[in-house]
């Protein structure tokens, strides 16, 4: 509940699983309606079942591949058809592929610009219409240290996120004046399907989805006149070189 009594609603991209998952599960924790999407029907079905024994008709969620404008406009007009208002966008759909520049299909380089920076884009241009007519919101954008640090093998990772935080900080100063705050945040290496599974063996020193999650819920109590534009995490004992 916000300061009023009203309840708060929460838009999640890819929330069925990895670092989405942990912030459904953070946000619906604290009181918020959460609605989110997925690519796969079947995960969604399952991440749903699950949440709906604890949280009931406080979450909801349906497919929608983030690289098609037009069904990212469905989604978040179906959320605001349902719950009214959307207070928080959580852009966290992303993939990587990972080969050397001169080795990437130019599929493989569309699937991950398209899903990791246009999706974002989408999601934005589709709510922020509506948030500044309520003159309140929030975006937040999963990005990446690789937003900032390129590394071989990672062109068309390193392009979409080093493009999703321009996106971000734009969109920051285009919107805030208005009431809607934008944040991107840059989570080093995390535990999740890009690296075998979460908290799987031998990579305990990263990060957990939980830890990015956190950083959600904390931003969001930040008071009215505070802007938090970039939060970049880091595990706090990776191997020494």
């Amino acid at each position: 509940m916000d300061e009023s009594g009203k309840a708060r609603v929460a838009l999640v991209t890819g929330g069925n699983r990895g670092i989405g998952r942990a912030i459904v599960d953070a946000l619906l924790q604290e009181g918020w309606i959460v609605d989110f999407c997925g690519r796969s029907q079947e995960s969604i079905r399952a991440a749903l079942e699950e949440l709906r024994r604890i949280y009931e008709d406080a979450v909801d969620a349906r497919p929608c591949d983030v690289r098609d404008e037009s069904a990212v406009e469905a989604l978040v007009a179906w959320s605001l058809e349902r719950r009214g208002y959307i207070d928080l966008l959580v852009n966290n759909a992303g993939i990587g592929y990972f080969a050397p520049v001169d080795e990437m299909s130019g599929d493989d380089w569309r699937r991950v610009i398209e899903t990791n920076l246009n999706g974002s884009f989408y999601a934005i241009h589709a709510l922020a219409p509506h948030m500044t007519a309520r003159g309140s919101g929030w975006i937040v954008n999963i990005a990446s240290l690789a937003a900032r640090n390129p590394f071989a093998g990672g062109a068309a990772y390193n392009a979409s996120k080093f493009g999703l935080l321009g996106l971000s900080d734009a969109a920051m100063l285009d919107l805030r004046h208005q009431g809607v705050r934008v944040t991107a945040i840059l989570p080093g290496s995390v535990d999740t399907d890009f690296h075998g599974g979460r908290r799987s063996s031998g990579q305990e020193w990263m990060l957990s989805p939980d830890d990015v999650a956190q950083a959600v819920v904390d931003l969001v109590r930040y008071p009215d006149r505070a802007l938090p534009s970039r939060l970049e995490i880091r595990p706090s004992h990776p191997p020494q070189k």
